[in-house]
């Protein structure tokens, strides 16, 4: 282990499959994830020893897998051929879920972080069309050129950002959405979003090993999910992570208190606030 728990973004990947491994691991899981734990290797187990505010924080991890499973499901169901997901991570969606053989999904992030998954996943069958493609997101033109070429390969596409608009800065996720939004048969785009009440929360509690790797914590819009209007996109379904969570008994027993109350969609910036925001386009 390094000076530092947490090296680089892609170490958080690790962590949160960690997350996915200790649900999969229940008897009651809400789903099943059989290559969590060695896509977390020796490198997840221990930045959850060292961090110990991560730990805090694993039932919404929980419901945010689960919500993005029920949008990727959704999506499928309603006809989308072809899944991108953005800074991908040790994500293994195309091996665990039951998808079409047809669907084309397509996992974008880092040359490093694929390599390790590909490598994990040796000997594994994907249940659809997968395929990897290394790219930095934060290269505009590379990404355009790459959102082109596939916005040509199919007629619906669905667009994930599982855990990433969260280290962009406003104008970064605002491009981002321009750049999804101006091909056509981009459709649909999952992400998670927080208030900055949370923000300012997790910069507190975990923000500092991030920060140190070079990752700080930055994007919360004080309208919430009404901030991806100006950016060619439209909110659809938004769900908190606590009500999310409450529903499937995963939330604290403190914290499900407060998820008697109404899910307040992400329109109260002062409030602690995370969730999952299903959108379309704009046009």
């Amino acid at each position: 282990m390094s000076s530092q728990p947490i090296r680089n973004i892609s170490d958080t990947a690790a962590m949160v499959a960690v997350y996915r491994a200790l649900e999969s691991e229940r008897d009651d899981a809400v789903f099943r994830d059989p290559f969590a734990r060695r896509l977390a290797g020796n490198r997840g187990e221990q930045i959850m020893k060292e961090v110990p505010a991560a730990r805090k924080h694993s039932w919404s991890y929980v419901a945010r897998t689960w919500l993005f499973d029920t949008y990727v499901a959704q999506e499928v169901a309603a006809g989308a051929d072809m899944v991108v997901n953005l800074a991908a991570g040790l994500d293994a969606r195309p091996y665990r879920m039951q998808l079409p053989a047809s669907l084309q999904w397509i996992d974008v992030d880092l040359p490093d972080l694929l390599a390790y998954k590909q490598d994990i996943l040796r000997g594994e069958k994907p249940v659809c069309k997968y395929e990897s493609v290394a790219l930095d997101l934060s290269n505009s033109s590379a990404r355009r050129d790459l959102f082109a070429s596939l916005g040509r390969r199919a007629k619906r596409v669905m667009t994930m950002s599982e855990g990433l608009i969260v280290y962009l800065t406003a104008d970064e996720v605002c491009q981002l959405g321009k750049d999804l939004a101006a091909q056509p048969n981009f459709q649909r785009w999952a992400t998670d979003l927080v208030s900055p009440g949370l923000l300012k929360m997790l910069q507190k509690q975990i923000g500092s090993p991030l920060r140190d790797a070079g990752a700080p914590l930055k994007f919360a819009p004080e309208n919430g999910p009404a901030f991806f209007l100006n950016c060619a996109w439209r909110p659809i379904d938004v769900q908190s992570m606590l009500h999310t969570a409450a529903k499937l008994k995963r939330a604290p027993f403190f914290l499900s208190l407060f998820a008697k109350f109404p899910d307040p969609k992400g329109t109260k910036p002062k409030q602690i606030w995370g969730g999952g925001v299903l959108l379309g386009r704009a046009d």
